[in-house]
């Protein structure tokens, strides 16, 4: 069996996951990480990984059939994406809700004129929570959608904590309100004003020696998409209390649909996941999706999609017979 060849653009908490979940997936093969940084000084996690730099992957072209990109949100995909999906199919996890319009624009643009296929925003939200909000959406179509987070360690808000000048480094949870959540399972369908109503963020920061702390503060909770919208706290700590309390990276959330399908007949519809590790789960769904968008690209697909494009008979290595037996 011919494997699907993978790429990993980037190597941080996400790459790495990328690199363990394709050892879950026999039907692929990992050719090598992508680094800025001297391939010399990145230690893979397993010593028959190929390590490269960003500037020799042109010259890979041929050799890989899905580029799975590892960058952040806040500044690294903005320019990856785009300067990447010229050369290969990609699949990234670009989670900024309000510029995936924005970006899948410029990403459809480059990848219809380079006849590449690009898949954006996938992970678990945007991802696999936007796929329930679509399907709960249309099966019950008087009600509404209910998003929650956490409690849990946002990898793409502690990107954007890191890259505020005078951080040295910092952690980003996500909180929802627990009498919200009541307000939803107990089928009151309520009509939240905003998000700052269903959740607040809590971010851990360790500034550099001398930095203005009041000055962080002030463009963390005034920082748009990420920050601005919510109720926002943040302590100041120092990098040994970061190491001990911080270290693991848990994460979670559920999306509800409450509405109803006859009048005093209300139906409640829940997906929800508890994750240990928020970077391994969502590498685990971009090599899913990777194994898709090689088999749409046979097909002859081009351009950007989303996941709400792609069938997730697509996603699976079993083959039809194997998913009429044993999955529908």
């Amino acid at each position: 069996m011919e494997k699907i060849k993978i790429g990993i653009y980037g190597y941080g908490n996400l790459g790495k996951g990328v690199e363990l979940a394709l050892k879950n997936n026999p039907d692929m093969q990992l050719v090598g990480i992508f680094t800025r940084r001297n391939p010399t000084d990145v230690y893979a996690l397993f010593n028959d990984t190929q390590v490269f730099s960003v500037d020799d992957a042109e010259k890979m072209k041929d050799k890989i059939d899905v580029m799975i990109l590892c960058g952040g949100s806040a500044t690294d995909l903005p320019e990856q994406g785009p300067k990447v999906c010229k050369l290969f199919n990609t699949v990234d996890s670009f989670d900024t809700h309000a510029k995936i319009p924005e970006y899948f624009s410029k990403m459809n643009s480059v990848a219809l004129e380079s006849n590449t296929l690009a898949l954006i925003s996938c992970g678990w939200d945007p991802g696999l929570f936007s796929l329930n909000r679509s399907l709960l959406e249309s099966v019950l179509p008087n009600g509404n959608n209910y998003v929650f987070y956490g409690r849990g360690l946002s990898q793409g808000h502690s990107d954007a904590l890191r890259r505020v000048e005078g951080v040295k480094n910092a952690v980003q949870y996500t909180v929802p309100y627990g009498e919200a959540v009541q307000r939803v399972r107990d089928g009151e369908n309520p009509n939240f004003a905003s998000v700052r109503e269903t959740m607040w963020r809590e971010c851990f920061v360790v500034p550099e020696d001398g930095a203005d702390k009041n000055k962080i503060e002030k463009e963390i909770k005034e920082m748009p998409n990420y920050f601005e919208p919510y109720n926002t706290v943040v302590h100041f700590i120092s990098e040994e209390e970061l190491k001990k309390n911080h270290n693991t990276m848990p994460h979670g959330g559920f999306v509800l649909r409450s509405g109803n399908t006859s009048e005093n007949t209300n139906q409640i519809a829940e997906f929800s996941l508890k994750l240990d590790s928020n970077p391994e789960f969502t590498a685990s769904v971009l090599v899913a999706y990777a194994r898709a968008i090689y088999r749409m690209k046979n097909q002859g697909n081009t351009g950007a999609i989303t996941v709400l494009d792609v069938p997730v008979s697509l996603l699976s290595s079993k083959n039809r017979d194997e998913l009429l037996k044993e999955i529908l």
